[in-house]
């Protein structure tokens, strides 16, 4: 998604507080890079709106405490894909 960096921010922000994506499968929705996605998220949102920076920082929060679990997750399918 190419354009005005400010509009961008806002889909971003929108898509990650439906979704409550992370910032890699944000940047995997949209074809840009995870680098991208977090400056839009944290820098440029904050600028451009702030209400809506609010509602992405608290699910950004919540997706780091939550990545330990993601990963031991990853780490048990590689080894047992059949184990949920």
């Amino acid at each position: 998604m190419k354009g005005d960096p400010e509009e961008r921010a806002v889909a971003l922000g929108e898509y990650v507080i439906e979704t409550g994506a992370t910032v890699r499968a944000a940047a995997q929705k949209f074809g840009i890079s995870k680098s991208t996605v977090h400056k839009d998220l944290t820098q440029r949102l904050k600028k451009s709106n702030r209400t809506l920076y609010y509602g992405v920082r608290k699910v950004l929060e919540l997706n780091k405490e939550e990545r330990h679990l993601r990963g031991g997750m990853a780490t048990r399918h590689k080894y047992h894909p059949d184990q949920p």
